[in-house]
């Protein structure tokens, strides 16, 4: 298909050296070469026919006739070649389709002879072009053998490109139908060099039988495999793994620094079929997902459903995503306000996308802003607000105590006064961890928000619900992304403390706990999720520096900087003197702690509140802590305060 290909000169062996290597190059054959090849097969189907149809002993009269017969065929297949265009391919990437446009085009041909014969037959001397049987041997023949040579040009030149690579030695987990599409992937991909060389399959059925050549194992067998051969890379292709069991097979492959991949569920391949570049390498975040959590959906769609939805902190990890789950519950309109206007617009754009035009509505504003959120819920009128707004970065908000009191308290107490005022039923507040026993400004003023919606809830229509949970894998600077980014750029990634823990929840699974406890929240409370069992960072770290295939010590450093301030080394849920009451809920704990009256938090949040950019740092957080008496700073400048009241 290159004009280069038309200007090979000299004797025979030279041209087809020299067609061979450009062909081998990426150059192609040229069409008319592959044109005169199919009409070469034609002739040998055709002579393959008749020797075939008279038992290798053609009689004399047939033989007379044959030049007429020949000449036919030869037109024929001409024209059903150019109308079918079957010398338009690139042999050597021959798929279904190819197949397909060589088994309709003699097939149209094949007709051709059925309709010429006939026609002389009825209308002429009453004799056939071709024996009928012939035709019949010769279009079975001519599909056959013009397929075969495509499949096989395919295949030679596929080892002839290969020959020199080393391949990469391949175990797949999962030898049921994907798995055998996920081999057959790899094979029929030119730009991959990979060996299967074992199937593991917990099946007991199963084990012993081979699946295109290659043995399958038992699933306990996986370890001794990977001690006697030196694996590359394996790729779990079972379709739906318990998350515990996957995490067994990953800790089972990291000490022999083997890359681990997984084929996504069969919904997603494409048309069907499963393209190399969906296999995706396995994430920490695949790993530390739970099982998926079963919601009360008719409880949640009966809180959303036509209903005025407002979002704070939209364009954040929790708030856009609470605003792609509200989507799937019928709202009547969702306002997304957030001040962030680039990923504000982003998460516009892919909500309009998902439910088409016109449900969300982007508002840029600022929820400090007491005049802008004033004129939001007067002219919008919310019936439920989920408010996400706030500052989170410990380290960030601890140097910057004003803006986490502008943002964190007095945002959210503009929020809870004008739900209140203007009669949303149901106003949600996303809270953290770290507003229990708070050991940082961020934890605390969080904590100050929690109960100013309490204190509300006793006298207002509007029901007042918290929720509390800890970090979140993948959210905007969590400590995920930030080691992803430091393996990438070589290390060292570095951890504050090597004893620090955290607890953990995926994105998705926090804001569907949200709606849940919104749905169930009959107001006053803060509900805490069970975030299962905390993480040691250094553990995760090592874990994230195996599953990209590198060694800890070798490939990428460990480099422990110390605490930030206001950090702390363990994360609670609860403070000392609280307890919790079950829901109907696994994952869904309601807390018991000591309620406040407006009364009596309102003057002094009035007075925190008021000039907090004029106020010194020092006094602001002395303010704090006189809202909050659990507040103990750690690794912090301000934890002298807390000498002076001792």
């Amino acid at each position: 298909m290159n004009c280069k290909d038309n200007l090979y000169v000299g004797n025979s062996s030279t041209f087809v050296t020299s067609s061979m290597k450009g062909y081998l190059e990426g150059y192609g054959t040229p069409r008319w070469i592959i044109f005169v090849i199919d009409l070469a097969i034609c002739t040998a189907s055709l002579l393959a026919a008749y020797l075939v149809r008279f038992n290798f002993s053609i009689p004399r009269i047939e033989i007379e006739t044959f030049p007429i017969a020949f000449s036919v065929v030869l037109v024929v297949r001409s024209i059903s070649f150019m109308l079918g265009k079957t010398h338009f391919g690139v042999i050597r990437y021959t798929g279904s389709s190819d197949t397909q446009r060589i088994f309709r085009t003699i097939t149209f041909g094949s007709l051709l002879f059925f309709i010429l014969n006939y026609a002389r037959f009825y209308l002429l001397d009453g004799k056939f072009v071709l024996p009928i049987s012939i035709v019949i041997i010769d279009y079975l023949a001519t599909i056959f053998l013009m397929i075969s040579f495509r499949m096989s040009v395919k295949m030679i030149f596929s080892e002839f490109k290969n020959i020199t690579k080393v391949k990469s030695k391949v175990i797949i987990f999962g030898a049921g139908e994907a798995g055998v599409l996920t081999k057959r992937t790899l094979d029929h991909d030119n730009s991959l060099n990979y060996d299967v060389i074992a199937f593991v399959d917990d099946n007991k059925k199963l084990r012993g039988k081979k699946v295109e050549g290659v043995t399958i194992h038992g699933g306990e067998k996986l370890n001794e495999l990977l001690q006697k051969v030196k694996v590359d890379e394996l790729i779990i292709s079972v379709q739906k793994l318990p998350k515990a069991r996957k995490t067994e097979i990953v800790e089972t492959c990291l000490p022999y620094n083997i890359k681990i991949f997984h084929v996504p569920p069969v919904r997603s391949w494409i048309n069907g079929e499963l393209s190399h570049n969906q296999i995706k390498q396995v994430k920490i975040v695949d790993l530390l997902g739970r099982e998926p959590i079963r919601l009360d959906t008719l409880n949640i769609e009966t809180q959303i459903k036509r209903k005025v939805v407002l979002i704070t902190g939209a364009a954040g990890s929790i708030g856009s995503e609470i605003a792609r789950q509200v989507c799937d519950y019928f709202p009547e309109k969702i306002y997304l306000l957030d001040q962030a206007e680039s990923p504000l617009y982003e998460i516009d754009i892919e909500l309009a996308e998902k439910i088409g035009k016109g449900i969300c509505e982007p508002v840029i504003a600022d929820v400090s802003n007491y005049n802008r959120m004033r004129k939001v819920f007067e002219t919008f009128k919310p019936q439920v607000v989920y408010h996400a707004a706030a500052y989170k970065h410990v380290p960030i908000m601890e140097e910057n105590p004003s803006e986490a009191v502008l943002t964190n308290i007095r945002g959210s107490k503009i929020a809870i006064d004008l739900s209140n005022e203007f009669g949303v039923e149901k106003f949600v507040m996303i809270s953290t961890d770290k507003a229990v026993n708070p050991t940082n400004v961020m934890g605390a003023s969080k904590r100050v928000a929690e109960m100013y919606a309490q204190a509300v809830n006793a006298n207002s229509k509007t029901n007042y619900i918290t929720t509390r949970f800890g970090n979140v894998l993948g959210s905007n600077g969590s400590v995920i992304p930030l080691f992803q980014k430091q393996i990438e750029s070589g290390g060292p990634v570095t951890i504050t403390h090597p004893e620090i823990t955290r607890y953990f929840m995926t994105i998705p699974e926090a804001c569907q706990l949200v709606l849940e406890a919104g749905a169930l929240g009959m107001g006053g409370e803060i509900f805490i999720f069970d975030m299962g069992q905390p993480i040691k960072i250094m553990d995760l770290a090592k874990k994230m520096i195996k599953l990209s295939g590198l060694s800890v010590g070798k490939d990428i450093q460990i480099q422990v900087t110390g605490l930030r301030p206001g950090e702390k080394l363990y994360e609670e849920l609860l403070a000392n003197e609280e307890n919790t009451i079950p829901t109907h809920h696994p994952q869904i704990l309601k807390a018991k702690l000591k309620a406040y009256s407006v009364e009596e938090l309102q003057p002094r949040m009035d007075k925190l509140i008021a000039e907090p950019s004029n106020t010194d740092n020092y006094e602001l957080v002395k303010l704090i802590k006189e809202l909050v008496p659990e507040y103990k700073s750690q690794n912090s400048v301000y934890s002298r305060l807390d000498h002076k009241e001792s």
